[in-house]
């Protein structure tokens, strides 16, 4: 009976995601293509699932509990991959379930991890979907539910909890958490608008500029096109996505509170942002050398424009290509990928366990080294001027312990299945961590559609729960969260 109130509100979520597949089947309409009827037939199938939950459940509604916000979690980022993928597998002659499932949870979870080949010969309204769920999934169906939908009520705070990336989830920009939660997406959209139009200016037409709009602001990465970025070699374009690619980067909430002081120094004086622009500057330039110096390019300007493209483009979980960077020396697309693990900020689209974690742990572990000398000093943890509670590094590390478990797990698992070592840990890496692409078998320049239906099993399993950090999906498996 505990189950049922939270199946009524993912009802509720799926009926207005119905009302979304609405946007690519106008699309389909207006461009006469081959899709119209997989996207009319996706929608009505995905209304009448809806209004089935939500009627066969009314009577059980009822105000949310701290709890059931992660299980809502959980289920909706189950079931609206499922729904998503429907005109997929209908519109695509020969997908199969697994790699159609896979593809929208990969739009859904930002993580721009591709199955499909022959992008370019899709029809336009497939593609606007694909693109349009990373756009929605890039910053969190749930957030958006917080915002608009009242009936979540008090529950909306956990909801919100369990949906948000970072360690410190208690911290309130705005006294409601509904206007958190709206402040998130007014960022989000100026964000949007300005890329769209730095697009075009750069010399993309309009509709690929709206597409890719919604795979850069999301950090997700994918493109209408096989080639993605290699299909314009434009430096201009690359150098527009840099720049939103970093914005994007960044906390959307430093933003807000910008604008709201009407002063910068918010978000100039931020210690995760400043690591995170720091760290990124320090391994262009240390890649460019090293790729110089291999005779990977002939010269340092040529060396650094690919580098610049590529490093942001995989430390912030992206994943756009314009090279097969999986050529160069092993050391630089490793070490891009090692970057994607902890780049980008909380409070983005990005994924990876987030540079606070990072800077926590590595403060914590300098914490220890002066207490093996001085036992008795007293040494707290200190961001940004605060002190930090040892219940937040608890947290930490016990996130850490579990991302580190996961990676193993999932990769001792796709070594069983017979993948070699290089395809296997980095495209756990790169599942877990919501880059895209890997090395081996599912790098730049291929795709996961090689890979057996288990192995794409593994690496979806992988992307929901970077996508959802680990502890807001494994808490779920936990007996004494079913205790009453």
């Amino acid at each position: 009976m505990g189950l049922l109130p939270v199946v009524a509100l993912v009802g509720r979520l799926v009926v207005v995601f119905a009302l979304l597949l609405l946007l690519p089947l106008g699309l389909a309409v207006i461009e006469g293509d081959a899709a119209e009827s997989a996207f009319t037939m996706a929608a009505a199938l995905t209304l009448c699932a809806g209004l089935g939950m939500s009627l066969a459940t009314r009577r059980f509604r009822r105000e949310l509990q701290p709890r059931d916000g992660f299980l809502l979690v959980g289920l909706t980022w189950l079931v609206l991959p499922l729904f998503g993928a429907l005109p997929l597998w209908l519109a695509i002659p020969g997908l199969s379930v697994t790699d159609a499932y896979f593809e929208a949870t990969s739009a859904f979870t930002a993580t721009g991890a591709t199955a499909l080949s022959g992008l370019d010969a899709l029809p336009l309204s497939v593609n606007a979907w694909r693109c349009f769920m990373m756009l929605v999934g890039g910053l969190g169906i749930i957030v958006l539910a917080v915002a608009i939908l009242p009936m979540l009520g008090v529950g909306g705070t956990q909801l919100f909890k369990a949906e948000t990336a970072g360690p410190m989830k208690d911290q309130k920009f705005t006294p409601r958490i509904a206007d958190t939660a709206r402040a998130i997406w007014v960022s989000y959209g100026a964000l949007a608008l300005g890329c769209t139009v730095s697009y075009h200016a750069a010399g993309m037409s309009w509709t690929d500029a709206l597409l890719h709009m919604c795979t850069t602001i999301s950090l997700g990465g994918f493109s209408r096109y096989d080639a993605s970025f290699g299909h314009w070699n434009s430096p201009q374009i690359e150098a527009v996505s840099i720049v939103f690619m970093l914005l994007s980067g960044v906390n959307l909430v430093l933003y807000f509170v910008s604008w709201r002081a009407r002063s910068l120094a918010p978000l100039l004086r931020n210690t995760e942002a400043q690591a995170f622009v720091g760290v990124l500057l320090a391994s262009i330039a240390l890649i460019s050398v090293y790729l110089v110096a291999g005779g990977a390019y002939p010269s340092y300007l040529e060396a650094l424009r690919h580098t610049a493209f590529h490093v942001v483009s995989v430390a912030t979980t992206t994943g756009y290509a314009s090279y097969d960077y999986a050529q160069w020396p092993v050391f630089a697309p490793l070490l891009m990928i090692l970057l994607g693990c902890f780049a980008t900020c909380a409070g983005s689209t990005g994924g990876g366990i987030k540079m606070v974690r990072m800077l926590l742990l590595v403060k914590q572990s300098r914490r220890e080294l002066v207490r093996i000398v001085h036992p008795n000093a007293v040494t707290p943890v200190v961001l940004g001027g605060a002190a930090v509670s040892d219940r937040v590094m608890r947290s930490v590390i016990a996130y850490m312990m579990m991302y580190g478990a996961t990676l193993v797990g999932l990769t001792m698992l796709l070594l069983f299945s017979g993948l070699d070592v290089v395809t296997a840990f980095t495209a756990v890496l790169a599942c877990v961590n919501n880059i895209g692409p890997g090395l081996g078998e599912v790098g730049p320049a291929v795709n996961y559609g090689s890979l057996s239906d288990f192995q794409t099993w593994v690496c979806t399993a992988a992307m929901l729960l970077g996508r959802l950090e680990l502890l807001s999906v494994l808490v779920l498996f936990t007996p004494s969260f079913w205790r009453k």
